[in-house]
């Protein structure tokens, strides 16, 4: 009986050998993979801390001289500027009294210019009539010159109808223009002729050919006359 027990024990043992190293040849685990093991845990756990120890330095660091600080208050101030640049000014509030002042002084002027125009257009419309009718007045002022018998009544009648033409004229603001005597003015006067005269001085009128007039101060017709040259030049002696 001992005997059967013991092999039974051995047989037993046998199995169970058996089994562990079916088990080890299976799944071997040993000292080298538990070391193995550790080592990747380890490195694991390192790497995983890296990121932590990497990040830690920028949380904690902070500038001492504070040179961050400026430029990041600095760059709102030029955003600030560049935006007012860029953005248009509203326009000025215009000063209306001052522009209806400037209004009404233009309109004022206008309508004092349009009144002088219309009273010059009223003051020159007969010009041309009565540019038409100074040769007659001429004529009848030669022929009264010309009269030996100034009592006579038909140059009585000349002298009348000249008169007439005068008062006209002179309503219409026509006036005869003085010339003899007078220096040579080339805007009233036109010269036909240029005569020595020991009387009369160099660019005075001497004679008067045909009468000058004037409309309203201004030139109707330009006299015709007869400058004076001076005194004639004395002839040499032999």
């Amino acid at each position: 009986m001992f005997g059967f027990g013991r092999k039974k024990r051995r047989t037993m043992n046998e199995e169970e050998q058996k089994k562990s190293a079916e088990e080890v040849a299976s799944n071997p685990v040993g000292p080298e993979t538990e070391s193995v093991s550790e080592t990747e845990t380890e490195q694991e756990q390192v790497e995983e801390a890296k990121p932590d120890q990497e990040a830690e330095p920028t949380q904690d660091a902070v500038p001492d001289s504070g040179s961050e600080e400026p430029m990041a208050e600095e760059k709102p101030v030029a955003e600030e500027v560049s935006a007012a640049a860029e953005e248009p000014s509203a326009p000025a509030e215009p000063d209306w009294k001052d522009q209806y002042a400037r209004l009404l002084a233009d309109f004022d002027n206008y309508r004092k210019r349009v009144a002088r125009d219309k009273e010059e257009l009223a003051q020159f419309a007969a010009k041309d009539i009565l540019k038409d009718l100074l040769p007659t007045v001429d004529n009848l002022a030669l022929a009264l010159d010309k009269a030996e018998n100034k009592e006579d009544p038909f140059v009585q009648g000349v002298k009348l109808a000249y008169d007439g033409f005068l008062k006209a004229l002179a309503d219409h603001g026509a006036t005869p223009l003085d010339s003899i005597g007078e220096p040579f003015d080339a805007n009233f006067h036109e010269a036909i002729a240029q005569l020595p005269s020991p009387d009369v001085a160099e660019g005075i009128v001497m004679n008067e050919v045909k009468r000058g007039w004037l409309l309203h101060g201004k030139l109707l017709r330009a006299a015709q006359v007869v400058v004076s040259s001076g005194a004639p030049e004395k002839p040499a002696e032999a």
